[in-house]
């Protein structure tokens, strides 16, 4: 996720993720890096925090991961990470 330290939609997009049980996120602060927003930049074509990825893709910012949730699609999101991640974990 690039962010930044004073940034409260990052903050609500974490507060979102860890409430659907993800304990790692790659915080990157552009405030702290420039040539990262920069990066942040070409890879989304966005100019604002957060821009979120969930393993290659790319969410969007806070609204985005919100209407993803309230869609009811996050869940599979996070799971289809979880599951290319670790392939046990997927297996009933």
């Amino acid at each position: 996720m690039y962010s930044t330290g004073v940034c409260p939609f990052c903050q609500m997009a974490e507060r979102l993720l860890r409430s659907k049980g993800v304990s790692a996120i790659d915080r990157i602060r552009v405030d702290l890096e420039p040539e990262r927003r920069v990066e942040m930049m070409e890879k989304t074509g966005r100019r604002t925090v957060p821009q979120i990825y969930i393993g290659e893709t790319h969410v969007g910012g806070y609204d985005d991961l919100a209407a993803l949730n309230r869609a009811g699609r996050l869940d599979e999101l996070l799971r289809a990470v979880q599951g290319a991640r670790n392939p046990e974990a997927s297996k009933p």
